[in-house]
């Protein structure tokens, strides 16, 4: 939320900027073992995007009718969507740091910016040809699936923008494990009735965030340490398939220490997962039995943790 310097809220700005960008930079990222990811051609490189401004000579717009001083909304639009068409990287981070510095630069009479994006995920259809099977560079479906965010902040300095605050991350991812899961040993007293379990179907919903010890790394892919949303989205995976897990509220602690350990670039990781593990209708007789489960009425539990480096300690924790 942006602020004046006297601390009151003041910010306006433009939502759902939808954005299809054809042919940006490959995407090319260090591999890890516990992701194929290598990459991405870019072909398709689709954002929606919010954007907002803030600056005390903007305070008289809202006092006194004054629009001297506003830079449109729709100006906004045009403004994003030309300059992407300028952008010569690869990732969403930087594509966000192109459009403020440019933004700021242009309107010097603009305090601050606070802009974000959901990455659109497209992916390549599947064609036959006389070799087979190959994946299309010409045709591609939209994935309704997680997707890759990022957010940044940017206060002036002069001429420039400094970056005040960043982070990255994977949304709306939904897992569902089958078994491998337990909920046991909690407080019981006259308020309880939840039965303990030893082993249950476990189904999360998981945001993950990110930040980067430097955010030009984040920026700039070439730098080498740029950490893609698919990398994260494998080790969690991983992760989850191979903990047995107590909770929730370990496992995501769990996937928190694998990615710092995987990442020395990253300076913290943030969580924010919900319980919807289904209720049992009919509870398997044996292990991988036939049992048959429905939603869960709500309300539903959630949980929020941040991990720094601090938690790694000295050794680091090969999760």
């Amino acid at each position: 939320m942006l602020k004046l310097r006297s601390g009151r809220t003041l910010y306006y700005g433009k939502g759902d900027v939808l954005s299809y960008r054809t042919y940006a930079a490959p995407l090319t990222v260090r591999p890890i073992e516990v992701s194929p990811y290598k990459g991405e051609s870019n072909i398709i490189f689709a954002h929606n995007i919010t954007f907002s401004v803030s600056s005390e000579v903007l305070l008289s717009s809202f006092t006194e009718g004054d629009n001297t001083q506003v830079v449109a909304t729709d100006s906004m639009k045009n403004f994003i969507l030309r300059q992407t068409a300028e952008y010569g990287g690869s990732t969403t981070e930087g594509l966000l740091a192109f459009i403020s510095e440019r933004f700021m630069k242009r309107y010097p009479h603009i305090d601050a910016i606070e802009i974000q994006a959901d990455r659109l995920p497209f992916s390549a259809v599947s064609v036959a040809d006389d070799s087979g099977w190959r994946d299309s560079q010409l045709v591609f479906r939209r994935s309704h699936n997680e997707h890759a965010s990022a957010s940044l902040k940017w206060n002036r300095d002069g001429d420039a923008g400094i970056l005040a605050e960043h982070e990255s991350a994977l949304s709306h991812i939904q897992l569902i494990k089958v078994s491998g899961s337990s909920f046991y040993g909690f407080v019981r007293d006259e308020y309880t009735t939840l039965p303990e379990s030893f082993d249950r179907p476990l189904f999360i919903f998981l945001d993950i965030f990110w930040t980067y010890e430097d955010a030009e790394d984040a920026f700039d892919s070439t730098r080498g340490n740029y950490v893609p949303s698919e990398q994260i989205h494998d080790l969690a995976h991983t992760q989850f398939h191979a903990e047995q897990s107590p909770s929730i509220q370990h496992l995501i602690y769990r996937i928190g220490m694998s990615i710092l350990t995987h990442f020395p670039q990253l300076a913290e990781v943030r969580f924010e997962s919900n319980n919807r593990t289904w209720e049992t209708v009919v509870e398997p007789e044996q292990p991988a039995g036939a049992g048959v489960y429905t939603e869960p009425r709500p309300p539903y539990g959630f949980q929020g943790f941040t991990l720094s480096r601090a938690d790694l300690g000295d050794g680091g924790d090969k999760a």
